[in-house]
């Protein structure tokens, strides 16, 4: 028969008996390092509970599913033409046949990530190597298509390979054999999954340490009532068990591609016309990510000059008021991978694009914080970083359409990078009745924006039926304020009653996101984060997120007025005119060598010790104002050390040695395209380097005979330099 949408009196539920087990293990992993974090993070008896109870739910409703759809003649899987899947999922608790469909109409730069990559104006060379990411979809990838080499992996067993799997996959991982198809996360590893048991496969993944998982599909929506759209309902309430339960994983989702449908003829706001209130299910869960597509246009440096949402991309609001979409991502016109043969591509455009982007986005920040700091970032912490910095492209603060604005990780980048100089990232924990507070100094050069977000638990409330229900999902109800001098500054909201309203400014009852922003701010002022009511399990915890802020007084300069001071038999002193806030690396070597010996000094002195009498040295030091924000090293200064009689006092230019004069010679040929050699004679023990423009080393080897490769550069202008007995030759050479 054919398919009717059906009414709000639902369908009587089937009694199904059932027998389950809980898988205590997998065949997978991240790392060691993320294992043994979960192990100390993770209640894994907890976790072990969850996965029991979504087991018993799957069979029960799987059992009554099928009963039905054979008791009413509907079809489990369905193609339709153009080539989108439709298959049968489950029976919502008012017995509504759920249905779940792909979410592109047809196939890295937008969210920034290529500022990352390797020859990215960030110069990151951030590429996902060893990281991990899962994807679940109509079906599996195709694992042996020549772009992903080994690193698409089928997770689940699944043998039904998908075009539109493969196409999300590519957007992800795909190596860059052709140019224009390269991933955002090109040396990553994705974690292949059909999406029939999707809840129960990714809760053994997340406690085997996944951080993240991108969902390009959903729920069709054609084929619910209107009271589903918006509503919070067991699908989503079972996601936000899943992220509360591993605080490390994180849910990204496509919003969907039915604005222009007309699906909802009884929106919470406007008429269907409008595109508003047409999410449903795991897009409106509270601690995943919901992705809207975007149009824009970004410059060369990665600024985004225009944006706008995307024709096709589902509008919010959720029916509690939150703010859904998150943020978006470009989705339309995706060259990636096709699943026809192992060399096929084709060009695919819909949210379900624009969803892949943002992950494999996001998995760079976790590879870069793992690089910057050791270790990873919870979910809250990685999806507030994306709120906190996303490009706000419409009216000033976020909308119901793309959420916070268009995802941009090299702001997030930036702000990973100055941890603890103009920015403050910290993971806390609110205990009940107590206040979080903290005095933080505007640097006076940009906005000062303060954040905090939180992985909320589930949410005792689920909608069973009412149309457009206001009841808010949020369990915990966190807050935060800024004050200065009196005066109090306030997160902002929406009305979904208004929901084409501009943003306003107050206090926000139903996000487990806030942010505030200060344009133009001065002085000190003082954060502080409460919460109303009681705090389920006593506790709660967040992360919290600062910008434009000056942590410390230090400036990024070199030390000056350097001297040298109490010889003696061993070492020496070097002093150098103190910089408030620094800490300082020493780096001193043999006149002859090639390595430095490295240290490091909280004050400004430090002794150069296990010198050996009559040899030449040379010294040279650096300013750190932060764990990675450090100044250009001074000069190298050399000195030779006599022992007792060492010449001791202020080092000038008259004593620098002649390291950074530059003696001309030339490569050939120039322009290069593929290699270059040198045109002049150098010893055995001579050595290369590459450097970009900027000062970055990209290659270093032995320089004697060589044919240096310059095929992997990006086009642009270089510096070759040859280091040998003491003395560095260079010269620039232009790579076509």
């Amino acid at each position: 028969m054919d398919y009717q949408k059906p009414t709000n009196n639902g369908i009587r539920f089937l009694s199904v008996p059932l027998f389950f087990f809980f898988v205590s293990s997998l065949t997978w992993s991240q790392s060691d390092k993320l294992k043994t974090l979960i192990n100390k993070d993770y209640d894994f008896t907890k976790i072990g509970k969850m996965h029991v109870d979504l087991e018993f739910d799957y069979e029960r409703n799987r059992a009554k599913t099928l009963e039905l759809a054979k008791h009413n003649n509907w079809k489990l899987k369905e193609t339709l033409p153009g080539g989108k899947k439709i298959e049968l999922q489950e029976v919502g608790e008012d017995g509504t046949p759920i249905f779940y469909e792909t979410y592109a109409d047809d196939a890295s730069q937008v969210s920034r990530a290529n500022t990352l990559h390797t020859n990215g104006i960030m110069e990151l060379d951030l590429d996902g190597a060893g990281m991990q990411v899962g994807v679940w979809d109509a079906g599996v990838v195709r694992a042996t298509h020549q772009e992903y080499d080994v690193r698409a992996i089928i997770a689940d067993g699944s043998e039904d390979i998908d075009a539109h799997a493969t196409l999300v996959t590519g957007s992800i991982i795909s190596s860059g054999i052709k140019k224009e198809a390269k991933g955002v996360a090109y040396r990553a590893n994705v974690l292949s999954h059909d999406w029939t048991r999707d809840k129960l496969e990714v809760t053994e993944a997340a406690a085997n340490g996944l951080l993240l998982s991108n969902h390009s599909y959903g729920i069709k929506t054609d084929r619910v009532p209107d009271w589903y759209f918006g509503s919070y309902i067991k699908v989503a309430r079972d996601w936000d068990r899943i992220m509360f339960n591993a605080p490390y994983y994180l849910m990204v989702t496509a919003a969907g591609n039915a604005q222009h449908r007309n699906d909802n003829e009884t929106p919470i706001y406007g008429t269907s016309r409008d595109g508003f209130d047409v999410l449903l299910g795991f897009t409106l869960a509270k601690n995943g990510l919901t992705v809207a597509g975007a149009n824009t246009k970004i410059d060369r440096n990665g600024n985004l000059k225009e944006a706008d949402v995307s024709a096709y991309s589902s509008f919010g609001p959720v029916d509690d008021g939150r703010i859904k979409p998150d943020l978006a991502g470009n989705g339309s016109s995706i060259l990636s991978t096709s699943s026809t043969n192992n060399t096929s591509y084709n060009v695919s455009s819909g949210t379900s694009m624009a969803a892949p982007g943002v992950t494999g986005s996001l998995l760079l920040l976790q590879q870069y914080n793992e690089q910057l700091y050791e270790a990873y970032l919870k979910a809250a912490t990685l999806k507030g970083l994306a709120l906190h910095t996303a490009d706000d492209v419409t009216t000033k603060g976020p909308d119901y359409k793309m959420g916070w604005g268009v995802i941009n990780v090299k702001t997030a980048a930036e702000v990973l990078l100055n941890k603890e100089f103009t920015t403050h990232i910290s993971e806390e924990t609110l205990i009940e009745g107590d206040t979080f507070t903290m005095t933080v100094e505007a640097n006076g050069n940009e906005t000062l924006m303060a954040s905090i977000s939180w992985t909320d638990p589930e949410s005792e409330f689920i909608n069973r039926g009412t149309l457009n229900d206001k009841t808010a999902a949020l369990v915990n109800d966190l807050d935060i304020r800024i004050s200065q001098d009196g005066k109090t500054f306030f997160p902002w909201k929406l009305n979904p009653a208004q929901a084409s309203a501009p943003a306003t400014q107050g206090d926000n009852l139903v996000d487990p996101f806030e942010r505030i922003e200060i344009p133009n701010a001065k002085g000190s002022y003082t954060i502080e984060i409460t919460h109303k009511g009681a705090i389920t399990n006593g506790t709660q915890d967040f992360s919290l997120i600062v910008s434009g802020v000056a942590v410390t007084q230090c400036s990024v300069i070199a030390p000056e007025d350097i001297t040298l001071s109490d010889a003696s038999t061993e070492g020496l002193h070097i002093n150098w005119g103190e910089i408030v806030d620094g800490l300082y690396e020493v780096q001193y070597k043999k006149a002859t060598d090639q390595n430095w010996v490295t240290d490091y000094a909280g004050g400004n002195t430090f002794l150069l010790n296990d010198l050996v009498e009559n040899q030449d040295y040379v010294v040279r030091l650096r300013t750190f104002c932060s764990q990675n924000i450090a100044s250009e090293y001074t000069q190298e200064y050399q000195f030779k050390f006599l022992g007792e009689e060492t010449v001791v006092g202020p080092l000038d230019n008259n004593e620098v040695l002649n390291l950074s004069s530059e003696i001309n010679f030339s490569v050939y040929p120039n322009p290069a395209v593929n290699q270059i050699s040198l045109n002049t004679e150098v010893s055995d023990t001579a050595m290369y380097r590459i450097i970009s423009a900027s000062g970055i080393e990209l290659k270093l080897g032995e320089a004697k005979s060589a044919k240096i490769n310059v095929s992997d550069l990006a086009t642009g202008i270089y510096i070759l330099q040859i280091q040998d007995f003491g003395v560095k030759k260079s010269a620039k050479f232009y790579k076509n």
